[in-house]
């Protein structure tokens, strides 16, 4: 074997010189580090023995003291000299937030992940961790319950950010055959509760729990703190290649009723989907029709590979559950549209309901109507 470019070597023996006395192991460059997951799991590595530094890499610096912080946009080649020293990077600098314009989120999303590949394999990084989410698998109606690592990816383009996991799910296969040398791995999270925000934990902060009828939902959550651990086991090399991330087993429709007490509000499959494809296109909702389909159908995951490598989950399916209600109590949110206090209590979120539904209904005629004319 080779030994490693000298610019590489002295890079590190110049990172290793400030990291904490003792500690053995990888140096690990975590991107979105500042907020979010990238600062809770730049924390986690920070206070580990088995981390030798952190390189903490955002556009702003964040609060982790321990880190040597690189502030930076992860699209700028820069980045593949602030990279040199590090054994694995783990990436989860992107942007899944509903309100983001779409082109503009997939052209940070794709690009940044382009870049922070290319950048690793020029930097000597022998691993880079990727970090998408269960829903490439798609939820179709004959998933099997529950779906092993490596099945098929069936997913669409058709829900919030899906189209930009899917492509980095293609660069990820695509880089060690561009990089040789280069190990990737993708952690694909199930529903994810703690502090975030997506159109799934926005189903919980509706008045009523949207069931449309004929579907076979099935629910299965992944806590931050448990997707942290993960991530750390990909990074310390633990376990490798597709690893999916959630609680244990599986939550019905019912016991999901039952435990949040939140009542159903069951709809034809064509008025549901007819009427979400059309407050999205007409800007009242951020959520599109295809977001819809994950609280139909069921994307169940296995864990088998982190089982196999003896990482369990910290939390349950009902923990998860119970701490997601208490975060979006005093929420307002009606088919993926937030509402505002002075919203709520005007309309009364059945009100909303009927209101946004009706909205779509009048657009429609107004359509008919042109068509006519």
């Amino acid at each position: 074997m080779s030994s490693p470019d000298p610019q590489v070597r002295a890079a590190r023996n110049q990172s290793t010189s400030s990291a904490r006395p003792g500690a053995r192991g990888p140096v690990v460059a975590v991107t979105g580090a500042a907020s979010g997951i990238g600062a809770l799991l730049t924390e986690r590595l920070a206070v580990s023995d088995e981390v030798r530094q952190v390189v903490a890499i955002d556009e702003r610096r964040g609060e982790c003291a321990a880190a040597r912080w690189q502030v930076l946009d992860v699209r700028d080649p820069a980045i593949a000299e602030k990279l040199r020293g590090a054994d694995v990077v783990v990436h989860l600098a992107l942007d899944l937030d509903l309100e983001t314009d779409a082109a503009a989120r997939t052209a940070y999303n794709v690009r940044g992940t382009q870049t922070v590949l290319t950048a690793a394999a020029a930097a000597g990084v022998h691993r880079v961790v990727l970090c998408t989410s269960a829903m490439v698998y798609g939820a179709l109606p004959d998933n099997e319950l529950p779906l092993s690592e490596d099945a098929e990816l069936r997913a669409t383009a058709e829900a919030t950010g899906v189209g930009d996991l899917l492509e980095i799910e293609r660069l990820a296969r695509r880089a060690p055959r561009a990089h040789p040398g280069l190990n990737v791995t993708v952690v694909r999270p199930a529903v994810l509760v703690g502090g975030v925000d997506t159109a799934l934990t926005r189903y919980f902060e509706s008045p009523r729990l949207l069931v449309v009828a004929g579907s076979r939902p099935a629910w299965q959550f992944c806590h931050v703190d448990d997707l942290c651990s993960a991530l750390e086991y990909a990074a310390l090399e633990k376990a490798d290649g597709e690893l999916a991330v959630g609680c244990d087993g599986w939550l019905e429709q019912e016991e999901v009723e039952e435990l949040s007490g939140i009542r159903r509000m069951e709809l034809p499959s064509a008025v549901a989907l007819g009427a979400a494809a059309r407050l999205h296109r007409i800007g009242l909702t951020p959520s599109p029709a295809g977001d819809l389909a994950y609280t139909m159908y069921p994307w169940v995951v296995s864990g088998s590979r982190l089982h196999d490598a003896g990482w369990r989950p910290k939390y349950t399916n009902e923990e998860v559950l119970a701490e997601l209600l208490d975060e979006v109590s005093g929420r307002h949110t009606v088919a993926g549209r937030r509402l505002g206090r002075k919203d709520a209590t005007a309309a009364g979120a059945a009100g909303a309901t009927v209101a946004l539904l009706g909205a779509a209904a009048v657009v429609r005629r107004a359509r008919k109507a042109r068509r006519r004319i």
